[in-house]
């Protein structure tokens, strides 16, 4: 008999699409909402009630030629499984709960927001661009272009309109439910950049300027100079003592010259060697930002969460060459990225922070 009531729910549906093509979309988004309480399916995300949660205004501003409104009902429907968890005062994680959220993905909102880059004339590529996205409370959280157009796992980052909880079979947790739109970051660990009704997307370019020598051969860098928010921080000849190297095979791609390699890269942890620099607190969480230059003057951006607060372990490696070697001394392997692009040779500088 569940079998058959099931099987009756596809019907119902194929039938109503069927008859009212105009409806189509109503009648697959109502079958979206069927609570599988008897287990009939392989999907677990679906045995609860999905509650839809109020969204306020959305705007995009910033270094984009379109700004404005955002219309949410003309994009694709996202979803994304989290386990909600944040960083309580004594610095330790505090389990909030575990939930599938649905809504729109920013890929999605910002895919007709071409740039236009105030720093354009300087450094054309768009990796050093970043967006903050804001609410209504005046909290404020920041992803990188890179975040949200490179990986290798696109639409992970979305505005939620919909929430269901991801009950466990036995203990029967009931967590407790969000009541306003949120900005749901898939991949992120401690989930503190999971704010509460978004209102403002600013699309932005890292704001400062670098020397930029285009068509630089050979180029070195012996060294990487540390900066926390402008000032001095140290720097980096050699790899530390007391690191483990990692080797990750990788298919190693660009996205203007395509394939480039298929050899493996061993390093060490970016996020290791940073993290006596750039501790962790709700702030930088949140917030957290840097960049890495070359010595010819290109960079990207990374969020702070996207480099030391990640759930998924695909993380990004310092590489060290050959003393001398061209694109050498230290280099960066994004395993998180399809793309190349922020794979940044011969590193002359992070800047941690604005």
């Amino acid at each position: 008999m569940k079998h058959l009531t099931l099987l009756g729910l596809v019907f119902t549906v194929l039938a109503a699409c069927t008859q009212n093509p105009a409806n189509s979309k109503d009648a697959l988004t109502n079958s979206a909402q069927f609570i599988d309480t008897t287990e009939m399916t392989n999907n677990f995300y679906d045995n609860t009630e999905t509650y839809s949660l109020p969204v306020k205004e959305l705007t995009v501003e910033g270094e984009v030629s379109n700004p404005g409104s955002v219309d949410l009902s003309s994009l694709p429907r996202r979803s994304v499984i989290v386990k909600e968890t944040l960083l309580d005062d004594t610095g330790s994680d505090r389990f909030v709960g575990a939930y599938r959220y649905d809504g729109c993905s920013l890929f999605d909102i910002l895919e007709k927001r071409i740039p236009v880059k105030v720093n354009s004339e300087e450094f054309n590529p768009i990796i050093d661009l970043f967006v903050e996205v804001e609410n209504d409370k005046g909290e404020k959280v920041v992803f990188s272009w890179g975040e949200i157009y490179y990986p290798n796992n696109l639409h992970r980052i979305i505005i939620a309109d919909a929430v269901a909880r991801i009950v466990p079979s036995k203990t029967n947790d009931l967590w407790p439910l969000p009541v306003e739109s949120k900005i749901v970051a898939g991949n992120d660990l401690i989930t503190e950049r999971n704010i509460s009704s978004p209102v403002r997307i600013t699309v932005r370019s890292y704001p400062r300027s670098f020397n930029v020598v285009k068509g630089l051969t050979p180029m070195y860098s012996g060294k990487i100079d540390l900066y926390y928010n402008g000032s001095p921080a140290g720097f980096l000849s050699d790899f530390p003592s007391g690191m483990e190297p990692l080797t990750y095979n990788t298919i190693f791609y660009g996205r203007g010259r395509g394939i480039h390699s298929t050899q493996p890269f061993t390093g060490l942890l970016l996020r290791d060697v940073l993290a006596a620099s750039y501790p962790v607190s709700h702030e930088n969480l949140k917030a957290g930002m840097m960049c890495i230059s070359a010595e010819d003057g290109y960079r990207c951006t990374l969020s702070y969460s996207e480099l030391f607060n990640r759930n998924d372990q695909q993380e990004f490696l310092l590489v060290r060459t050959a003393a001398g070697e061209d694109g050498g001394f230290f280099r960066i392997f994004p395993a998180a990225d399809f793309f190349s692009d922020r794979a940044i040779k011969s590193v002359r500088e992070i800047h941690l922070g604005y």
